[in-house]
């Protein structure tokens, strides 16, 4: 795993090597600059985790220097200031333009590395934060005691531990997000980050600046690789992927480096690929929508994650523990499934997977009465899915063209239901024509 890489910028010889020996010693990766030219220079090879700054160097400032990167959001990396002729003010200035913390020289070597690891550990936390938001609690364990579960997650225990690339397979809403995150807790890389990329999300003009970052203007802008490095980079339904990012993803894993948008030289990259769909990859590659290369690739180690349906004997522990989530997370009333409401839910093929549970879950405890779900409650609950009004799967989280792709397939699905597959019926009642209907159903992974 690679250690968090700390970047110390000082004019003082004597002090730069003083504070990288220090720092190696406990473990970091730390490389130097003496000026503001160099940090730059240092910016464009590689993103630190920390910058260790100084506020006054022989061209310029720490300060003009955070100014700089505070601009469209900056840098995004905690900035410790040092500096021996300190003032409240400038202290003062450079809290306000993003510093996380202001040492005084003489360093006092203990504090440095105490005030270095509370910056690390926040902004571990930050970003953890962020990437946790849809989720009502962050646990990392998938829940479960079957006999399909525990395997699965020995599995993915195992292939946690080491570095190939992994493709995880699975029905919409089964968990594969989920997964990919229990994979990266228990790998080495584990306390690096974990960076989320939803493809449906990254298209257009902005996808390459998104994902491979940008130098315009002496501006740096890092992308979803970079904030990636030495941790997990998890790509959610790959197969959405344009031929040109594909393109450009294949030549990143085959020669573990890049070059950001208008840069002028390659970036090193040290991440793992965990990339996950519902589409069968190998049809998309016999018909020409997804490279060859690029599956191979990513198909280094393989991971299925089963249909609910499939480990139903786990439906009573995600009732139990969603009912728990849902009550200390939103403050909805504490009520109690029914035995036969349970046996019920077992005996329900889940065609939403976890994530119709959770759902449903959530709908009973708010419309419910009573302390006890009972079973004339569940059939309500899931009649009204199976007319087709309550159980569409949407992430109201998610950016609008990956909510919108789910509210498509969520209703073409229910229209071929309806309409018993005949495609002549669902053109005519969602109103377009059948070639494109069957263009469209091929896109959502629909047979």
């Amino acid at each position: 795993m690679t250690a968090p890489y700390i970047l110390v910028v000082d004019d003082e010889p004597d002090i730069r090597q003083l504070v990288k020996e220090i720092l190696e010693d406990e473990g970091y990766e730390v490389g130097v600059a003496q000026d503001a030219a160099h940090v730059r220079t240092a910016l464009r090879q590689r993103r630190p985790d920390l910058i260790l700054l100084d506020v006054w160097l022989p061209d310029g400032d720490g300060v003009t220097l955070l100014k700089e990167w505070s601009v469209d959001q900056g840098l995004q990396v905690p900035v410790i200031m040092i500096s021996g002729h300190g003032t409240v003010e400038t202290a003062v200035e450079a809290t306000r333009l993003g510093a996380y913390d202001f040492v005084e020289k003489p360093l006092s070597l203990s504090k440095l590395l105490l005030v270095v690891q509370r910056a690390l550990e926040a902004d571990r936390l930050q970003r953890e934060n962020l990437g946790l938001r849809k989720y009502f609690q962050p646990f990392v364990e998938p829940i479960g005691s079957s006999a399909a579960l525990e395997t699965l997650r020995e599995q993915v225990r195992r292939i946690a531990q080491h570095n190939a690339h992994v493709l995880i397979t699975g029905e919409p809403g089964s968990g594969k997000e989920l997964f990919a995150r229990y994979l990266h807790h228990c790998s080495p890389r584990a306390e690096r980050p974990f960076v989320e990329v939803g493809v449906a999300a990254v298209a257009g003009e902005d996808a390459v600046q998104e994902l491979f970052g940008s130098e315009a203007g002496g501006q740096i802008h890092y992308g979803y690789l970079e904030q990636a490095h030495g941790g997990t980079l998890f790509f959610s339904e790959v197969a959405d992927m344009t031929p040109a990012l594909q393109a450009r993803l294949l030549e990143v894993l085959e020669n573990r480096s890049f070059v950001r948008a208008g840069g002028s030289g390659p970036v090193e990259l040290d991440v793992r690929v965990v990339a996950a769909t519902h589409h069968d990859l190998e049809e998309e590659v016999r018909s020409g929508r997804f490279r060859e290369a690029l599956y191979y690739q990513l198909n280094v180690v393989p991971l299925h994650i089963p249909p609910l349906r499939e480990h139903s004997g786990d439906v009573p522990e995600l009732l139990a523990h969603f009912v728990s989530v849902f009550v200390d997370q939103e403050g909805l009333p504490a009520r109690r499934f029914s035995e036969a409401a349970v046996r019920r839910l077992c005996q329900y093929h889940w065609p939403g997977n976890v994530r119709e549970l959770k759902n449903l879950v959530q709908r009973l405890l708010i419309l419910g009465r009573g302390e006890e779900i009972g079973l004339e409650d569940v059939e309500v609950a899931l009649g009204m899915r199976a007319k087709g009004v309550a159980e569409i799967p949407i992430e109201f989280d998610a950016p609008l063209r990956a909510a919108r792709k789910q509210f498509e397939r969520a209703y073409f699905e229910y229209q071929l239901g309806v309409a018993g597959g005949n495609i002549s019926k669902v053109a005519q009642v969602a109103g377009i024509e059948r070639t494109h209907l069957y263009r469209k159903l091929r896109e959502l992974g629909l047979k």
